[in-house]
């Protein structure tokens, strides 16, 4: 085992590398101060080649060729294929273009958090240009090393296996019932009266009550925290997590929501084995395992009757409106169970979600296979928004194209991992209920039995698994699309 343990040293040297990146990126979003960019973006590309340089040195296919001839266990013989596999990516790349990348990204990223206020497309797209035509020329390298299409060659970097072919097949039937879906639940909520927030919820208030809930929900402070940043994440490293959220004062409902979503990613990896840990089979499966985690937290289990239920008096009190009909569980399930087609994807309901997840993949499926200029999004966006949701972005690039952080740095192929994430969470959700009543294990305050069955079946399995055989072991199916649809049908028309 000589050289598989060559490998595990060098793979713990770049984890320890990318752990300082990570938190320098957390720092950069969250509390770096304006002046710090410049400086702070030439410091991550220097940092990133680095580990590219790291993880691409010559000897390293050697070792591999020779651990592969080493008697390994089951698990060893995992974690060799997840360094090969990253490494596999890594020699793909020029090192100048993993400089250029990591440029590009951060200074458009940071140029957009005040372009996208003000609604400057024109400004925008000078970087978005420069960011797009690196991915594109990433997309490419991928493609002719892997035989794949361009972007599929892109949506294997965060969902292994999965392809546009499957994809396609997946949306067109979502496609086909959704709309139908949102239409008959709108028509069932038309009639029903709801009492919104009012007033003035600080910041501070809905801090304390974010950081209630995440207790609640198990997240273990002395390993990471909240805090505050332009688009809500979860980053750091198992061992110091940390998330953000976004608040606004006239409307506590959306950060409330978005910190338990965070809370679930954070869950999942400090949830990671530790005798695992800074080695590539000791990471997420996948963004779509990692999203399933988010959105079993904030929609299977957080937007619950029960949980609701144990939510309510918690934000009354916070609040100091114990006795506002607002704050009355039957109002608050209201709150967070409507269903109103938007703009915004981060502030979407769980039944119009999917229609934002699918508009984004297809145009950066097609931006990457080189049908589409990236001067296209905006009319594209604008005729996909009223064909799914019957909405119009024409103009308003803000609420539209510009809304996300995602594209900024060049992460084509990450939104199809939403909705991804959406179906696995109902799926392993049906399956946990096999085993309790989870209904009334929420209800009775007594979550640990609910994450326990996570941590066995998923926290874990980190990637000692592929995604398939994850989800096949802890649920007895492949992925099977008809638990997502049960789920919105039954809490959104029963």
């Amino acid at each position: 085992m000589e050289s598989y343990n060559k490998l595990v040293k060098h793979f713990h040297k770049i984890s320890r590398f990318n752990h300082l990146g990570a938190i320098c990126g957390w720092d950069q979003a969250a509390v770096m101060p304006e002046g710090g960019n410049q400086a702070r973006s030439e410091a991550m590309a220097e940092l990133s080649v680095h580990v590219h340089q790291l993880q691409t040195q010559p000897q390293l296919g050697d070792w591999f060729g020779e651990a592969e001839r080493e008697n390994l266990s089951d698990t060893e013989r995992a974690s060799l294929r997840e360094m090969k596999r990253q490494w596999t990516h890594a020699v793909a790349l020029p090192e100048e273009l993993v400089e250029a990348q990591s440029l590009a990204g951060s200074k458009c990223e940071h140029a957009w958090r005040t372009q996208r206020g003000k609604n400057d497309w024109h400004g925008f797209s000078k970087n978005f240009a420069e960011v797009v035509a690196l991915s594109q020329e990433e997309a490419q390298i991928r493609s002719e090393l892997t035989g794949l299409s361009r972007y599929d060659a892109m949506l294997d970097l965060y969902e292994p296996g999965a392809t546009t072919e499957n994809l396609d097949a997946l949306f067109s039937n979502v496609k086909s019932w959704l709309p139908n879906l949102i239409k008959e639940v709108q028509e069932k909520q038309a009639s029903e009266d709801v009492l919104l927030p009012k007033g003035q919820y600080s910041a501070e208030k809905q801090k304390q009550l974010g950081l209630e809930t995440m207790k609640l929900l198990g997240f273990d402070f002395n390993h990471g925290r909240l805090d505050v940043s332009v688009h809500p994440f979860c980053g750091g490293v198992p061992t110091d997590v940390r998330i953000t959220t976004r608040y606004d004062e006239d409307d506590f409902i959306q950060s409330l929501m978005g910190t338990v979503h965070e809370t679930g990613h954070a869950r999942y990896e400090q949830g990671l084995p530790k005798e695992l840990a800074g080695l590539p089979v000791g990471e997420a499966r996948s963004m779509g395992i990692h999203e399933s985690q988010s959105l079993f937290f904030e929609m299977q289990v957080g937007r619950s009757n029960e949980f609701i239920q144990l939510l309510a008096p918690m934000a009354a009190k916070a609040f100091g409106e114990e006795s506002s009909p607002v704050f009355e569980t039957e109002n608050f399930t209201k709150l967070y169970t409507r269903v109103q087609p938007g703009l915004i994807r981060v502030d979407a309901d769980e039944v119009t979600y999917p229609a934002h997840v699918i508009l984004r993949y297809e145009i950066e499926r097609d931006l990457m296979n080189g049908k589409i200029s990236y001067r296209d999004i905006p009319e594209l966006w604008d005729q996909k928004m009223q064909a799914y949701l019957g909405l119009s972005t024409k103009s308003n690039y803000k609420d539209g194209c510009m809304q996300d952080i995602h594209w900024t740095d060049g992460s084509f192929g990450y939104f199809p991992s939403y909705t991804l994430g959406a179906m696995y969470a109902a799926q392993f959700m049906a399956s946990a209920s096999k085993e309790m009543n989870v209904a009334n294990q929420i209800q009775s305050r007594n979550l640990p039995p609910i994450f326990n069955w996570l941590d066995k079946h998923v926290w874990k399995k980190a990637s000692t698994l592929s995604t398939e055989e994850l989800v096949t072991q802890a649920t007895g199916e492949t992925l099977n699309a008809d638990h997502f649809k049960k789920h919105l049908t039954d809490r959104y028309l029963k």
